[in-house]
């Protein structure tokens, strides 16, 4: 399979454009214009009954104790877990695109609703969870939102862009299923996989 993630090269830097949160010199972090990428694909093979689209990044650390505080360091030693940034199932056989903005345009406080996205279901992302505290914010986030890695954090963040081609036509996920949700429904059932890799960061002095 191909996969094309317009405005995102392979291992280089993700736009401002596609970012939850933004550098802003004075307060650390802004919201960003939270757009998502356009993404094509193609060559899936003949067998292909739906799509499953995800982002993620895998470099969020474990503990957040100390992340976007004042006077203190995300350690690069801490270890690392994944965090769901976009999730679409179900997408039908004969679609081989997402235009950009088409499932999140702009940061919606509270989130977007657990249903039919652009294409295909919403599942719902890790914002759900690392916003939880936040009572302006708090709310269910489902289909994309983009990066916001700590600011203070000492390692630059990879984001992956996938699609997965699957031999079944839905994978019988319903309400405000997640990430390792829908990792579980597709075990077994992957035809091929297309990734591209974005990175980013908040931290001055890595960027």
């Amino acid at each position: 399979m191909k996969l094309r993630v317009k405005g995102i090269s392979d291992n280089q830097p993700i736009p401002e454009t596609f970012a939850f949160g933004v550098y802003n010199e004075e307060d650390h972090m802004s919201f960003g214009p939270n757009r998502n990428p356009e993404l094509e694909w193609s060559d899936e093979p003949p067998e292909t009954k739906s799509f499953v689209v995800m982002m993620f990044d895998p470099d969020v650390p474990s503990v957040a104790d100390d992340a976007n505080q004042e006077g203190k360091t995300v350690s690069k030693d801490i270890p690392r877990v994944d965090f769901f940034h976009w999730l679409l199932v179900d997408i039908p056989a004969d679609v081989h695109q997402i235009p950009e903005g088409a499932d999140s345009d702009g940061v919606i406080p509270k989130g977007k609703p657990a249903e039919a996205g652009p294409v295909g279901l919403r599942g719902v992302n890790n914002f759900t969870q690392f916003l939880a505290g936040n009572p302006d914010m708090a709310g269910t986030y489902a289909g994309h939102d983009g990066p916001c890695p700590p600011w203070n954090d000492e390692i630059i963040h990879h984001y992956h862009y996938e699609v997965h081609a699957l031999d079944v036509e839905s994978l019988g996920l319903t309400g405000e299923f997640d990430g390792a949700a829908v990792r579980e429904a597709m075990a077994g059932h992957v035809l091929d996989t297309a990734r591209v890799t974005g990175t980013y960061t908040l931290n001055p002095e890595l960027r």
